[in-house]
């Protein structure tokens, strides 16, 4: 297998559109047609994971956070992304991070989460924008079918939790080929009217290139009439955080101590809010603060995240109870979740774990 065999395993995945504009995932450094002999998996890339890496003689590390964030202008060695970028380079080994795609992922980060607190009744907390988009398409009567199969199984018209969803209208289509034209229906110079079919499908902006490719290939038509655009809607399963519900109310002291447990930490902080007992919880893995007025506005009794700082606390304003549980602490799971995936996909492969523990954070 070679590592681009493995980023389309991921972009099948978790598509690149998951990612935020100012994310920066996929293969950050290495050749995408070198071999890829084994697959070491971590939440950050650090000097130590590198080093585990070359001992292990695994020449591709995948990663939750990307190793490169902002612009790196030199390679110097001054800092540790430099060193971990020039060492990975020297000795031929790919980074691959994957970070917001799973943030965003309907089955991601917070998805794991909720799994491990054991939410039920799970839906979006911030839904993604741009995520879907339209086509439209005039296709004869009698080759509808085929044409409408052919987007079906090109992925148009598969959303949450039904497939093979279209609308049909039925009306005159009509054209006129000039002479360099090859009418698959009339002649050159002819007008012709056709009993047509408009075929309307809605599909996630990622396959857009697989849709248009599988359109082009059914649609007897030497010229295509079709129309396609982004839609505001969102498709509410992929984007930040999740809201859940709890199978049974519970206060909040024993709520922190489930958690403190589930997620192995020393060290919970939270608000003030002594209100009522706990049910519908909002979770965001990672740097929450930002969704703390999306939570509220749901009226959820709790909100899960990390990174919050002294005066994001006041934003509970007594409705709901804020719970900083760590930024690596949050995100730990992700890393299984990326090995059970990659598991079921090559299940002859060498894939492991890491065993460097890379929270940069320490208690006492």
């Amino acid at each position: 297998m070679i590592v681009q065999e493995l980023l389309d395993i991921f972009d099948e995945w978790a598509p690149l559109d998951y990612s935020e504009d100012f994310d920066n995932t996929g293969l950050l450094v290495g050749n995408p047609n070198d071999k890829c002999n084994g697959i070491l998996i971590s939440l950050d890339t650090t000097e130590e994971v590198l080093e585990e890496a070359i001992k292990k003689k695994y020449n591709v590390i995948v990663s939750f956070h990307p190793i490169i964030f902002s612009d790196l202008k030199k390679i110097t060695g001054e800092t540790y992304v430099e060193r971990v970028v020039s060492r990975a380079l020297r000795n031929n080994i790919s980074i691959i991070a994957l970070h917001t795609r799973l943030d965003n992922h309907p089955e991601g980060v917070n998805h794991e989460i909720c799994k491990r607190i054991g939410l039920v009744k799970t839906e979006t907390l911030i839904p993604k924008k741009g995520t879907l988009k339209k086509l439209v398409v005039y296709v004869p009567k009698n080759k509808c079918e085929n044409v409408l199969k052919a987007l079906h199984d090109a992925g148009a018209g598969n959303l949450e939790n039904y497939t093979d969803c279209s609308f049909l209208l039925e009306g005159k289509g009509q054209f006129t080929g000039n002479k360099k034209s090859d009418p698959h229906i009339g002649k050159k110079l002819e007008k012709v009217s056709v009993d047509e079919v408009q075929i309307n499908v809605v599909f996630e902006s990622y396959l857009t290139g697989k849709v248009q490719e599988a359109l082009f290939e059914a649609h007897p038509y030497e010229t295509v009439a079709y129309e396609m655009y982004s839609l505001l809607n969102s498709y509410t399963n992929v984007g930040m955080g999740k809201i859940g519900f709890l199978k049974k109310e519970i206060n909040r002291i024993d709520f922190l101590k489930k958690l403190k447990k589930i997620f192995n930490t020393g060290h919970i902080r939270y608000n003030n809010f002594v209100g009522k007992k706990l049910n519908k919880i909002a979770v965001l893995g990672g740097s929450g603060s930002f969704a703390i007025e999306q939570a509220k506005r749901k009226g959820v009794d709790a909100f899960i995240t990390a990174d919050l700082k002294y005066h994001h606390f006041f934003q509970g304003d007594g409705k709901m109870l804020l719970i900083d549980i760590g930024h690596y602490e949050s995100e730990q799971y992700t890393k299984n979740l990326i090995f059970d995936h990659l598991s079921k996909k090559l299940p002859n492969f060498a894939i492991a774990l890491t065993k460097t523990k890379t929270n940069p954070v320490n208690y006492i």
